[in-house]
């Protein structure tokens, strides 16, 4: 049975995910920048916190875990490889391991590069992919403590999900990681269409999230080193993926459009 998964919108872009397993009432909360919506959505629904889901350390994605933590008992699942960084975790997990949400399954992938300590969990079969900042709708998280290497090897473990996977990334920056995309392929249809749907979407303040990896892979710069309108524009026609994908990286950080 599919997780039930609710998006709960938070501070100026994040997103926070209950996810609920009908089969056993077990309920996790993914990446709870703050704790106050989370259990004003608990409350409303007659859901019982039992787990908290990390993906990284960054303040918008822990900071109500000790608070949730002091409130339900919860239990905080992390990343191994960062640990030390994770407020109250108990449990923690790395690449290749399998947890469960009671009956719902996920599969762990390491997937450093933002940091140096990033995780994702796959339900398979709910197609979800809560994915933190490594990947975005059209876009990929910053550099801040891995490598341009560490980063596409992190983005081809997703690569090789079904197109049906749904991406639950943390947060609404897909207008903006548009705009680049256009401007690094701007002769791509599927992007131009994508684009019109997601400025209408974004004009009715509804959200752009999730997308699906499909989706991803026609449309998202970071994910189409081997494109060569993409080589083209950025002046590497021919270069090896992970150069492309190093100067793709470059150039949106230093994007202003």
């Amino acid at each position: 049975m599919p997780l039930d998964i609710i998006q709960i919108p938070v501070l100026n872009d994040n997103y926070i995910y209950l996810l609920r397993d009908e089969a056993t009432g077990a309920t996790g909360v993914v990446d709870p920048a703050v704790s106050a919506p989370v259990l004003a959505e608990l409350a409303r629904r007659g859901w019982s916190l039992s787990h908290i889901l990390n993906t990284h350390h960054h303040s918008d994605h822990v900071g109500g875990n000790l608070a949730l933590k002091a409130a339900t008992g919860c239990v905080i699942v992390g990343p191994r490889a960062d640990q030390d960084r994770i407020p109250g975790i108990d449990i923690t997990l790395g690449d290749g391991d399998s947890w469960f949400l009671g009956a719902s399954e996920a599969k762990i992938f390491d997937v450093p590069g933002h940091t140096r300590g990033h995780i994702a969990y796959w339900f398979a079969d709910s197609d979800a992919l809560f994915c933190g900042d490594t990947l975005f709708a059209m876009g990929c998280g910053r550099l801040f403590e891995g490598t341009a290497q560490q980063m596409w090897t992190s983005l081809t473990k997703f690569l090789a999900l079904p197109d049906a996977t749904r991406v639950y990334c943390a947060h609404e920056y897909t207008e903006a990681n548009g705009r680049f995309a256009l401007h690094v392929e701007p002769g791509n249809s599927a992007l131009v269409a994508r684009m019109a749907d997601v400025r209408r979407l974004r004009a009715e303040g509804l959200p752009t999230v999730p997308s699906t990896l499909g989706l991803e892979r026609a449309t998202n710069p970071f994910l189409r080193p081997d494109s060569a309108l993409l080589q083209q524009t950025i002046g590497l026609p021919g270069a090896d993926l992970v150069s492309v994908f190093a100067r793709t990286r470059h150039m949106k950080d230093e994007f202003r459009g």
